[in-house]
């Protein structure tokens, strides 16, 4: 008897092993080439400018860290969160501030780093309407159709909705656009009265912008908005680096047609987020990789690419960094489904 109880023990150790043995096995598979790192961009800009630049990035880290990776560009902002839930131990995302927020709190993703702009390590909201639109004061917006990117934007829809909701200001329709860039060419094209997209300071030679400082610092009445030789959005020297620049080159007068009427408060600067049980040696191995691809120029022909999230570098930060963010969600007392519905 004693025998047999022997045997059954030792074969139910070997049963264990060999489980454990498979599992590490199965991990250790993370990252070749039949389980790639799952990489998710958030649809703000184009998809296939996201696919094209994404696929760089992706490119640069596999030959820096011998690692593979799939790049995708899930359909929406909630779309991106549920895949990132749905692959917890093999997911990166670069997501927003809101939706970081959500994921967060929905299964535990974690921030790591998040994007520099031009020295900034915070954007804005910009509310932004036709020139020759009689829409002066933000009170002029009460009851005016209101364009937005997607319902889980930071910048184009939780940031102003909370402070649309603070200041008493109850818009008309609000048209989920799908985009950014749909966002302004709703605007430009008198579809909607208002709409509501990212802001990062204009570049001006010689005087670097400061907060306080005019959203617009430069004359239209002496100049026209017009596509420089570098092939970005001008109006004399200072470049323009808002949302609005995005739509270039289907309407080079975009900004002569569209203004700024005023900016959000700061927010924290969109993220890059690993799955709550990324293996957490394979995360640093990435992160260093990817703080080195920063500094190439390859970073311009991806994320830093002025059509794509216009990264001009990244740092690491910290999960309360985001709970301002947190705050304006209890202030207009969102749910996860408030703000992506189900």
């Amino acid at each position: 008897m004693r025998s047999k109880r022997s045997f059954i023990l030792a074969a139910l150790i070997v049963v264990l092993i060999a489980s454990s043995f498979g599992m590490a096995s199965a991990q250790g598979d993370l990252g070749s080439e039949d389980n790639p790192i799952q990489v998710f961009f958030v649809p703000s800009v184009e998809a296939s400018v996201i696919t094209t630049g994404g696929e760089v990035m992706a490119q640069a880290l596999q030959e820096a860290t011998g690692l593979h990776f799939q790049v995708f560009v899930p359909t929406s902002y909630a779309a991106t969160i549920e895949a990132m839930c749905a692959a917890p131990d093999s997911s990166i995302g670069f997501i927003p501030a809101a939706g970081y927020v959500i994921a967060n709190e929905r299964c535990g993703v974690q921030v790591a780093a998040a994007a520099v702009r031009n020295g900034w390590n915070v954007y804005w909201a910009e509310y932004i309407v036709r020139r020759d639109a009689p829409i002066y004061t933000f009170g002029d917006l009460d009851g005016k159709t209101w364009a937005v990117p997607d319902s889980g934007s930071t910048s184009g829809y939780i940031v102003p909705a909370v402070e649309l909701e603070a200041a008493g200001i109850t818009p008309g329709e609000i048209v989920e656009a799908g985009g950014h860039n749909q966002v302004i060419q709703a605007v430009y094209s008198g579809e909607v009265d208002f709409g509501t997209t990212f802001f990062s300071p204009a570049l001006v030679p010689g005087a670097p912008w400061s907060i306080g400082d005019l959203s617009e610092p430069y004359d239209l009445t002496v100049d026209e908005s017009r596509i420089g030789e570098n092939g970005g959005l001008f109006v004399g020297d200072v470049q323009v680096m808002d949302a609005r620049a995005n739509i270039r080159e289907t309407a080079p007068d975009v900004v002569d047609q569209v203004r700024i009427l005023r900016l959000s408060a700061p927010i924290p600067n969109d993220t890059m987020s690993f799955g709550p049980d990324f293996p957490a040696e394979l995360q640093a191995q990435i992160m260093d990789a990817v703080f080195a691809f920063a500094e190439t120029e390859a970073w311009g022909e991806s994320i830093g690419n002025s059509d794509f999230y216009s990264w001009s570098g990244i740092a690491p930060i910290d999960d309360a960094t985001y709970d301002s963010v947190r705050l304006r969600l209890e202030i207009l007392g969102l749910t996860e489904t408030d703000i992506f519905g189900g």
